[in-house]
């Protein structure tokens, strides 16, 4: 492996991370209706036999500021996504309206804000170990690389360099991330 390969799949990992990131914070509630929200919420359809995401079973779409529709595919499986919605950790309760399904976004309580930014927070630090976990494995290739005698001493300690400062970005983005999070679910 030579240098620049290593450093490229380090930053493609890197980056991967702030996209996870990105995605967790997608399913975070902040008050308003997102689609987002609730696509991957497992449904155990008893007609299939089987569990799937809500967005294989429907078409979700926020109308309104504070509300979600879910127009289900196949009407039989209403009952089934209805419940899986209730049963979920993010306290929504739905309401059928024929072969569709209207969920109100309540307001958030202050309390219920602060366990949201104690989530964001949990999350982010996910992302930050995943991305010192690439740093990691940065560090162990221009080991093994100087090793192979692919690099001087000097080459490693700039493809070291090079790692950190990658590393110090990718915190940095995730740092920027959870605060604009954070204010998005702090604004009432």
């Amino acid at each position: 492996m030579d240098p620049e390969t290593a450093i490229l799949e380090t930053e493609d990992a890197m980056e991967k991370a702030v996209e996870y990131l990105h995605h967790e914070f997608a399913t975070v509630r902040t008050g308003k209706a997102s689609p987002s929200l609730v696509e991957n919420i497992d449904v155990h359809v008893h007609s299939y036999g089987s569990t799937m995401k809500l967005k294989q079973l429907a078409m979700i779409t926020a109308p309104e500021a504070r509300l979600l529709e879910v127009k289900v595919f196949d009407p039989a499986t209403t009952q089934d996504v209805e419940r899986a919605i209730r049963e979920s950790r993010l306290g929504l309760n739905p309401a059928a309206a024929g072969i569709s399904l209207r969920i109100p976004i309540p307001e958030l309580s202050e309390e219920r804000r602060i366990q949201m930014v104690k989530l964001i927070k949990q999350i982010a630090e996910e992302a930050k170990v995943r991305v010192r976990s690439s740093r990691k494995e940065g560090m162990d290739a221009a080991k093994k690389m100087k090793a192979d005698n692919v690099l001087t001493e000097d080459g490693q300690k700039d493809h070291e360099t090079e790692v950190q400062k990658l590393t110090d970005k990718y915190v940095k983005i995730i740092d920027e991330l959870v605060v604009a999070k954070e204010k998005e679910v702090m604004k009432v």
